[in-house]
């Protein structure tokens, strides 16, 4: 079996070969909002039922599926702030049993993402802490950030050291090593009764005069950014993962003292991008011998299965199906 982890950019609505994935979107996903005055910025994020329709897709146990519902999050947040067209990617490896987590979202809101797991590891782990944090389930290796303009631009892409014991460590690790960035990550995820919940709180301190009073000095710039981390930092993730809550009401709950202001919020949809007609046309481009070598065991009409890790859908290709494809 062939597993098949990048898809094409071809949107949904024009792809008439896409399969049955779940059609949802989330019109308030993402709530940009801002200190004014002041030099915060920052983004709510609620993935509500889109978790559920993303992270159900695979049979996760649960601190697994709270580390990718946690990196669904954080990349929604991150590439809402696009001021262009394109993607944002957080892929992170290790030797532990997360092989591999990779979650990424475009600039207009289509979410994907998903974990490749060692199953030894993660059964030893298990026995050992039932409830891991993201540093044991990720062991020691790296977390890359990218930012993907499209095919006519060069890909920005930021590399460090997994550090931390939770994913928002890591991440504020990467920024402040990397990118010399002041931020506040909050990140939450769990699996309720209702199905999986996921949110983000992600705050920036924004450098410059923009948007800030201009009697406003350094000093008390220094003094402005510390309340808001102080008042951030009382969010609970319970209150993250209401879906009571509304954002409005959490964000004022949080900064109301400090004269919060809203944004328009920002939608999210299930973004796997994956296509019969693309797969079967890569397939086409492979000679017969490596074609047979992808033969699947169980498939004594030499097909030949791939499955998307993102959506977790196999697809199933006769050798004349993928004869056809080499030959356009």
């Amino acid at each position: 079996m062939l597993m098949l982890s990048g898809m094409d950019e071809t949107p949904a609505f024009l792809d008439l070969n896409r399969p049955g994935v779940p059609d949802i979107a989330v019109p308030r996903g993402v709530t940009p909002f801002y200190l004014p005055l002041r030099p915060v910025r920052g983004r709510l994020v609620r993935l509500g039922v889109l978790a559920d329709a993303l992270l159900s897709r695979h049979d996760y146990p649960e601190p697994i599926g709270n580390l990718v519902g946690e990196a669904l999050a954080l990349v929604a947040a991150l590439a809402t702030a696009l001021k262009f067209t394109g993607s944002f990617s957080l892929q992170a490896k290790g030797d532990g049993p997360v092989k591999m987590l990779l979650a990424d979202c475009t600039d207009l809101g289509g979410l994907r993402g998903y974990a490749s797991i060692d199953e030894d590891k993660l059964a030893a782990l298990l026995a050992i802490h039932p409830e891991p944090n993201a540093a044991q389930l990720l062991g020691a290796g790296y977390l890359a950030f990218t930012v993907d303009q499209g095919p006519d631009m060069e890909r920005h892409q930021g590399v460090v050291a997994l550090t931390g014991d939770r994913l928002e460590e890591m991440a504020l690790h990467y920024f402040e090593a990397s990118e010399q960035t002041h931020c506040f990550i909050r990140l939450a995820a769990e699996r309720h009764a209702i199905g999986w919940r996921a949110s983000a709180l992600v705050m920036e301190r924004i450098a410059g005069a923009g948007g800030i009073d201009p009697a406003m000095d350094s000093l008390a710039q220094d003094d402005s950014w510390a309340t808001a981390l102080v008042l951030a930092g009382t969010i609970k993730s319970r209150e993250l993962l209401d879906d009571q809550l509304s954002a409005d009401r959490l964000l004022w709950n949080l900064f109301g003292t400090e004269g919060v202001a809203v944004d328009r919020p920002r939608a999210l949809n299930y973004g796997c991008r994956c296509s019969r007609a693309r797969l079967a046309s890569i397939l086409g481009t492979f000679g017969g011998e490596d074609l047979d070598a992808m033969v699947a065991d169980d498939t004594p009409d030499s097909a030949i299965v791939m499955t998307c890790e993102f959506c977790n859908l196999d697809f199933r290709f006769s050798r004349d199906e993928i004869t056809a494809a080499g030959s356009n």
